[in-house]
Protein backbone atom coordinates (compact mmCIF):
# COMPACT_ATOMS: atom_id res chain seq x y z
CA UNK A 1 0.00 0.00 0.00
CA UNK A 2 2.89 2.37 0.75
CA UNK A 3 4.30 2.05 -2.76
CA UNK A 4 1.03 3.00 -4.43
CA UNK A 5 0.61 6.00 -2.15
CA UNK A 6 4.18 7.13 -2.80
CA UNK A 7 3.59 6.89 -6.54
CA UNK A 8 0.39 8.91 -6.19
CA UNK A 9 2.22 11.64 -4.21
CA UNK A 10 4.97 11.74 -6.86
CA UNK A 11 2.36 12.10 -9.62
CA UNK A 12 0.60 14.88 -7.69
CA UNK A 13 3.89 16.78 -7.32
CA UNK A 14 4.63 16.38 -11.03
CA UNK A 15 1.15 17.57 -11.92
CA UNK A 16 1.56 20.64 -9.70
CA UNK A 17 4.91 21.46 -11.32
CA UNK A 18 3.35 21.09 -14.77
CA UNK A 19 0.43 23.32 -13.73
CA UNK A 20 2.80 26.06 -12.53
CA UNK A 21 4.75 25.82 -15.80
CA UNK A 22 1.55 26.12 -17.82
CA UNK A 23 0.52 29.21 -15.84
CA UNK A 24 3.93 30.80 -16.43
CA UNK A 25 3.78 29.98 -20.14
CA UNK A 26 0.30 31.53 -20.41
CA UNK A 27 1.59 34.80 -18.94
CA UNK A 28 3.93 35.12 -21.91
CA UNK A 29 1.24 34.55 -24.54
CA UNK A 30 -0.39 37.55 -26.20
CA UNK A 31 -3.76 37.30 -27.91
CA UNK A 32 -5.41 39.97 -30.00
CA UNK A 33 -8.92 40.50 -31.29
CA UNK A 34 -10.53 43.33 -33.17
CA UNK A 35 -13.97 44.77 -33.81
CA UNK A 36 -15.38 47.13 -36.37
CA UNK A 37 -13.14 45.89 -39.14
CA UNK A 38 -10.04 46.57 -37.07
CA UNK A 39 -11.17 49.95 -35.77
CA UNK A 40 -10.68 48.72 -32.21
CA UNK A 41 -8.06 46.15 -31.18
CA UNK A 42 -7.78 44.54 -27.76
CA UNK A 43 -4.77 42.61 -26.56
CA UNK A 44 -4.84 40.26 -23.57
CA UNK A 45 -2.32 37.97 -21.94
CA UNK A 46 -2.79 34.21 -22.01
CA UNK A 47 -4.24 34.61 -18.54
CA UNK A 48 -6.98 36.83 -19.96
CA UNK A 49 -5.67 40.06 -18.47
CA UNK A 50 -6.18 43.13 -20.62
CA UNK A 51 -2.82 44.41 -21.89
CA UNK A 52 -3.78 47.14 -24.34
CA UNK A 53 -6.52 48.79 -26.38
CA UNK A 54 -5.89 50.46 -29.74
CA UNK A 55 -8.54 52.69 -31.29
CA UNK A 56 -8.32 54.08 -34.79
CA UNK A 57 -8.65 57.90 -34.71
CA UNK A 58 -11.44 57.84 -37.30
CA UNK A 59 -13.72 56.04 -34.85
CA UNK A 60 -13.22 58.74 -32.25
CA UNK A 61 -13.80 61.49 -34.80
CA UNK A 62 -17.20 60.05 -35.66
CA UNK A 63 -18.45 61.17 -32.26
CA UNK A 64 -20.56 58.02 -31.84
CA UNK A 65 -19.60 57.19 -28.27
CA UNK A 66 -22.11 54.35 -27.94
CA UNK A 67 -20.72 52.61 -31.03
CA UNK A 68 -17.16 53.03 -29.73
CA UNK A 69 -18.13 51.55 -26.37
CA UNK A 70 -19.71 48.56 -28.13
CA UNK A 71 -16.62 48.04 -30.28
CA UNK A 72 -14.29 48.18 -27.28
CA UNK A 73 -16.45 45.75 -25.34
CA UNK A 74 -16.66 43.38 -28.30
CA UNK A 75 -12.91 43.39 -28.97
CA UNK A 76 -12.06 42.82 -25.29
CA UNK A 77 -14.57 39.99 -24.97
CA UNK A 78 -13.27 38.26 -28.11
CA UNK A 79 -9.67 38.52 -26.90
CA UNK A 80 -10.60 37.17 -23.47
CA UNK A 81 -12.51 34.31 -25.10
CA UNK A 82 -9.35 33.42 -27.04
CA UNK A 83 -7.40 33.41 -23.77
CA UNK A 84 -10.04 31.18 -22.14
CA UNK A 85 -9.78 28.72 -25.04
CA UNK A 86 -5.98 28.70 -24.80
CA UNK A 87 -6.16 28.17 -21.04
CA UNK A 88 -8.69 25.33 -21.38
CA UNK A 89 -6.58 23.61 -24.03
CA UNK A 90 -3.45 23.86 -21.87
CA UNK A 91 -5.21 22.48 -18.81
CA UNK A 92 -6.84 19.78 -20.92
CA UNK A 93 -3.38 18.49 -21.82
CA UNK A 94 -2.43 18.46 -18.14
CA UNK A 95 -5.51 16.58 -16.94
CA UNK A 96 -5.90 14.28 -19.94
CA UNK A 97 -6.32 10.68 -18.93
CA UNK A 98 -6.98 11.32 -15.24
CA UNK A 99 -10.50 9.99 -15.52
CA UNK A 100 -11.94 12.91 -13.57
CA UNK A 101 -15.20 14.16 -15.13
CA UNK A 102 -14.85 17.65 -16.58
CA UNK A 103 -11.05 17.59 -16.60
CA UNK A 104 -9.41 16.80 -19.91
CA UNK A 105 -12.20 14.60 -21.19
Amino acid sequence: MGTGFGKMIKQAKQMKENFVKIQEDLKDKVLEASAGGGAVKATVSGEGKLVSIKIEPEVVKSGDVEMLEDLVLSAVKQAQDKADELHAAALGKLTQGLGIPGLGM
